[in-house]
């Protein structure tokens, strides 16, 4: 399995709310970097940290890009986030950016930077709240 694929499952299974698929993804000692400085150890760290930002969150992954590197793979993923956030305001079109380490087919590091909070998304309790561009359609 390539690198490429082996981020495109993963992040299909923990945008689908699969946990178990997605965890078979992570080398045990992943680390999770997310905004803010942000870091997990596990998916379950991860769930626990976002409960109150968003019922759910998926992606629409856009683009991959790959480098080999002496440590493994890093593979990036660009594209915008969906989901709806914890006031139930549904949201899509958000940027992100995924880079990702993959060392024997496993992920190592996740690192993500995205637009959530600059947007407003995470904070607006009604779609007028938010600007046309994060609407979801």
């Amino acid at each position: 399995m390539t690198a490429v694929a082996v981020v495109e499952d993963y992040l299909a299974a923990v945008g689908a709310g699969r946990t178990a698929d997605a965890r078979r993804f992570l080398s045990p000692d992943a680390t999770l970097v997310f905004p803010g400085g942000k870091t997990y150890r596990s998916l379950d760290e991860l769930a626990e940290g976002s409960a109150g930002r968003y019922r759910f969150v998926d992606k629409h992954r856009d683009e991959y890009d790959t480098l080999s590197t002496p440590d493994g793979d890093v593979v990036y993923s660009l594209g915008r986030l969906h989901g709806e956030n914890a006031h139930g305001v549904a949201f899509d079109g958000v940027r992100y950016a995924d880079r990702f380490l993959v060392r024997d087919g496993l992920i190592v590091e996740q690192r993500v930077w995205n637009d959530l909070a600059e947007t407003g998304v995470l904070t607006a309790r009604t779609p007028d709240d938010l600007d046309e561009r994060w609407r979801a359609p």
